[in-house]
């Protein structure tokens, strides 16, 4: 298998309390998996844990070794209860060092800030001894990469200049291309035509999505594949059989 067919897979753990508590609405594994899906890599499992040490080994160990990539968000700041940095390198079995790097950026970002570069600041350039920086132009405080991790912020807006930093940088393949066909019919109603039309294309893959709107039930059909001959060759059936079979559909979605 060439590098090109090869389907690359990534982890994400989101870490928080906050997460969990519902204080916080997560939006990073959307914007994570939107952006691996253009880098031709596809977010196969997310866990959300707890700021527990423990945990977080926990989830990092399985993850990295079950995926080529794993990504983690949250956890990196300056407080007490970041303990991200902590777990990977509890998790890799490597002691936590200062990057005279990530330090480095700190001393300028906070050069003319109320306070300066504190101790609790500092925390920000602490990394598993080996790590590698991720840049960050939006607040200063690197992200940080170890081997296939990468270690990024909680904060969405910081997250996705951390994802922009990274655009380009990691071996993935083709990426997975969708169109999204929309019905005005219950989804259980044309489950034996999605059926038929994904196993008649075997480079395909169709996700069912109902909805209730304007008093009716109906339901999106994303259809994906990594090669576009084969993706319009099954939205084409796919329109085929249910118009064949009276459906009201909509190409593009509803």
């Amino acid at each position: 298998m060439s590098a090109s067919e090869k389907i690359w897979t990534a982890g994400l753990v989101v870490i928080g309390d906050e997460i969990l508590s519902g204080r916080t609405h997560d939006k990073n594994i959307a914007q994570v998996a939107s952006w691996l899906q253009v880098q031709g890599i596809r977010l196969s499992e997310v866990r959300v844990v707890p700021d527990v040490e423990s945990r977080i080994v926990e989830a990092v160990n399985a993850l990295r070794t079950s995926y080529d990539y794993l990504f983690t968000t949250g956890g990196i700041g300056p407080t007490h209860d970041d303990i991200t940095v902590d777990a990977v390198a509890a998790a890799l079995g490597v002691p936590v060092v200062v990057h005279p790097e990530a330090r480095a950026i700190l001393e300028r970002y906070y050069a003319d800030k109320p306070g300066g570069l504190t101790e609790a600041r500092l925390r920000m350039a602490r990394v598993p001894e080996g790590g590698e920086l991720i840049p960050n132009r939006m607040s200063g405080a690197p992200g940080i990469k170890f081997g296939n991790i990468h270690l990024m912020a909680g904060v969405p807006h910081i997250t996705a200049g951390m994802l922009d930093a990274l655009t380009g940088t990691l071996e993935g393949g083709a990426p997975l291309l969708t169109e999204t066909v929309g019905c005005w019919t219950p989804e259980s109603e044309v489950a034996e035509i999605l059926r038929e039309v994904e196993k008649a294309h075997e480079n395909v893959q169709i996700g069912s999505y109902p909805f209730f709107r304007e008093g009716r039930v109906g339901a999106n059909f994303v259809v994906r594949s990594t090669s576009g001959e084969d993706l319009s060759s099954a939205v084409d059936t796919l329109c085929e059989a249910l118009g064949e079979n009276g459906f009201d559909f909509t190409p593009g979605g509803i």
